[in-house]
């Protein structure tokens, strides 16, 4: 009877350790993932102020999820009495790490005004902003694109202050070209990079910028973040992903990427790749095709041919059939974008579906299918849609 009892205690308490390290790893996940706050917010800490006080203004202004992480966090990094007397910027997306880092770095406190380059896919934007006292949010003074634009008095006005801040923010599914060519573009960074990182390797984020920071230096945050974004998602992947490798979940998280921006969807799109390998099938994604032709360099200006489907196009083209996944089986050479946190988190733990097709509805998502029939029916009235979108219908 005793041994019986006793075995039974082991096992609890193996499985409540395994509970509680698993509790731990979901906490660090949350703590270090990007924040709810989607537009960047001054906070001011008070002489004396508390980190309760402080979690709990941030989540009344929407910034952080979770008061009682948040303290945690701090007081697991040992930061909690560290807390500095100022007024903060807190940009958008802000993980509660790095609102923990922020607080208690010290150094400048003001958030009069700042500049943030929006790289994206296509273009990069510069915005001008500033602090509205009476709401502690930025408004946006003035928008443009340096490429096309002339330079808008604005930003002139507010680089000559002293307390301008500065930040990049790179949009998830730019190329690692993309990202090198704007951070070399931009002014208040010094020494123009001409290698390219590998495809993949930047984490897509916002990051501040120093003036007179190196270029490199950028990369190398970019790198990093990336690195350890990768790492804690691979300890966390299910148990059945057809990836045997940390490099190849990059390659389908890129894919994911390039295919939806929808929150919901990626794990949908994760399980039409992940059941594909495992039948067997291509994976025919557009993308592949694409990056293959460009490496990532420009933006393709043409429609893809049937030329390019079938791979006749790109016999001039080194090395570009190795990613069109419509002539290759299984994944493509190497990842075609840099994707975020949550197309990593989906690529490595994909929905639960029977799901082999999907192609756009029309509204902005896609609609998903187990068969070919459903999924022909799906084609035909993305096309109705089209042709009464043509008509003016």
């Amino acid at each position: 009877m005793w041994k019986h009892v006793a075995a039974n205690a082991l096992t609890l308490l193996i499985v409540g350790l395994f509970l509680a390290a698993g509790v731990i790893v979901w906490g660090i996940g949350r703590y270090d993932a990007p924040g709810p706050l989607t537009q960047a917010m001054c906070l001011r800490v008070e002489s004396g102020a508390t980190m309760r006080a402080v979690s709990e203004d941030l989540a009344a202004e929407g910034a952080i999820s979770s008061p009682a992480l948040f303290r945690m966090g701090a007081d697991y990094s040992e930061r909690a009495d560290d807390l500095k007397q100022g007024a903060f910027l807190v940009p958008e997306g802000a993980s509660m790490s790095q609102i923990v880092d922020i607080v208690t770095r010290g150094g400048a406190s003001t958030c009069g005004t700042e500049v943030v380059w929006r790289v994206g896919v296509a273009r990069v934007l510069t915005e001008v902003r500033e602090l509205d006292p009476v709401t502690s949010r930025f408004v946006e003074l003035a928008q443009f694109d340096a490429a096309v634009d002339p330079v808008a008095p604005e930003y002139t006005t507010v680089r000559a202050r002293a307390d301008t801040r500065y930040r990049v923010a790179v949009a998830e599914g730019v190329t690692s070209w993309q990202v090198v060519q704007s951070l070399n573009a931009i002014e208040v960074l010094e020494g123009d990079v001409t290698a390219i990182p590998a495809e993949g390797m930047l984490a897509p984020d916002s990051y501040e910028l120093e003036p007179g920071e190196a270029v490199a230096n950028v990369l190398e945050r970019m790198l990093s973040a990336q690195a350890r974004i990768l790492a804690e998602a691979w300890a966390e992947r299910g148990d059945s992903v057809p990836v045997a490798t940390p490099e190849e979940a990059l390659v389908l998280a890129s894919i994911i990427e390039k295919e939806t921006a929808i929150a919901e969807e990626r794990p949908l799109v994760s399980s039409v790749l992940v059941n594909r390998i495992r039948q067997g099938m291509r994976l025919q994604f557009d993308p592949t095709i694409i990056y293959g032709i460009t490496r990532g360099v420009g933006v393709l200006d043409r429609p893809i041919s049937n030329a390019d489907i079938e791979g006749r196009t790109e016999a001039r083209l080194h090395g570009a059939i190795a990613y069109n996944t419509y002539q290759i089986d299984g994944l493509p050479a190497g990842p075609i974008a840099n994707p975020g946190r949550a197309a990593i988190e989906a690529a490595l733990n994909p929905a639960a579906t029977d799901l082999l097709f999907f192609v756009a509805d029309g509204s902005g998502g896609h609609a998903f299918a187990a068969t070919l029939e459903e999924h022909n029916s799906n084609v035909a009235r993305l096309r109705e849609l089209e042709a009464q979108a043509g008509d003016g219908g």
